[in-house]
């Protein structure tokens, strides 16, 4: 009897063992880490938990994908905000240029020169004298024009980075997860909408259609000819606090299953998201790392969290502790 062909023997053992070899690959699909840049742990199983479990159909907790809806504050919850606002930054660069003679308050003053503590001591009015000295009186698209050109060129006086560049790499992975899942993503901030509007998009992956921040007054001018939007002077509508719940049943018109903050400002996004009926979570970002960050809560005039950490404790929302659950902060440095 002739002896078998080489050949055929090696056919039948593929044969034999690739459906083994494929089998052996699926737990390790499946098993792929969705949050590299996450340490394991409590933090990153709950989230991993309530992402699998709103987006399964077998499961008793799935959320159909019209209210898989997520929200997520900007400054320092997606990127830095130390040791002030990346806009506040922006701001009072632009205002250190102003005409001496718009100089007509002391607040005005404080904003050319640069005075942060004076500004955030005023609150209102002095955002709102610090505006008037940067944001007023151009067209939006000039406006956003000099705000890309600054992001382009500024960097942070501690890293060195570029501000788009101080994004958190561990958030970046939640959003792109999310949307894996079905989510959709808002960013809901105190920022202001036309300033995000920018690099939001090329940043974080979050279209300009869901951004929700502050807005000040507009003025449509030569409709007939060239008609632009003129940033103007006047109210502001401050999304922050209570205004980011007013904001989002103004544009969303229901609330959302998750909701992600870092400051006393977020708190009540977050009561309002996981208060609501079926599974929800609610995410603060505790700011614990003084090594590779700057650690701060309670006593910060920047992201303040003081309410935040009792209302986290009392309705079970998920603490990040910065230090001890990210791996890593940035992105790759280019």
């Amino acid at each position: 009897m002739n002896p078998p062909n080489p050949s055929i023997l090696q056919r039948q053992s593929l044969a034999t063992l690739l459906p083994a070899v494929l089998l052996s690959l699926l737990p390790a699909m499946a098993l792929a880490d969705p949050l590299p840049s996450w340490n394991a742990g409590h933090s990153k199983s709950t989230i991993v938990d309530f992402v699998e479990t709103t987006s399964d159909p077998d499961s008793e907790d799935f959320v159909p994908q019209e209210r898989r809806i997520a929200v997520f504050d900007n400054d320092g919850t997606l990127w830095s905000e130390q040791p002030a606002y990346t806009q506040l930054l922006y701001a009072l660069d632009r205002a250190s240029e102003a005409d001496p003679e718009a100089l007509d308050t002391p607040l005005k003053k404080a904003a050319a020169e640069g005075d942060i503590d004076t500004l955030l001591e005023a609150g209102e009015e002095g955002i709102q004298a610090l505006l008037s000295l940067s944001h007023q009186d151009l067209s939006l698209s000039d406006f956003q024009q000099d705000v890309s050109d600054w992001l382009a060129n500024a960097t942070h006086p501690a890293t060195g980075r570029f501000y788009t560049d101080m994004v958190y790499q561990p958030m970046l992975e939640l959003l792109g997860y999310l949307r894996d899942h079905g989510f959709s993503t808002y960013i809901v901030s105190g920022g202001g909408l036309e300033f995000m509007r920018v690099f939001a998009s090329d940043v974080y992956g979050v279209p300009p259609q869901n951004i929700i921040g502050s807005t000040g007054e507009m003025e449509l001018v030569d409709l007939e000819d060239d008609p632009q939007l003129y940033k103007r002077g006047g109210d502001i509508w401050l999304d922050d606090g209570p205004g980011k719940v007013i904001s989002i049943n103004r544009h969303l018109g229901q609330r959302p299953i998750l909701a992600v903050g870092n400051s006393d400002g977020d708190v009540p996004m977050l009561i309002w998201t996981t208060e609501g009926e079926g599974p929800r979570l609610g995410v603060l970002v505790h700011h614990t790392d003084g090594e590779r960050e700057v650690a701060y809560d309670s006593d910060s005039h920047i992201g303040r969290l003081a309410d935040g950490l009792e209302q986290a404790e009392a309705r079970d929302w998920q603490l990040i502790d910065m230090a001890r659950d990210w791996q890593r902060l940035y992105p790759e440095k280019p």
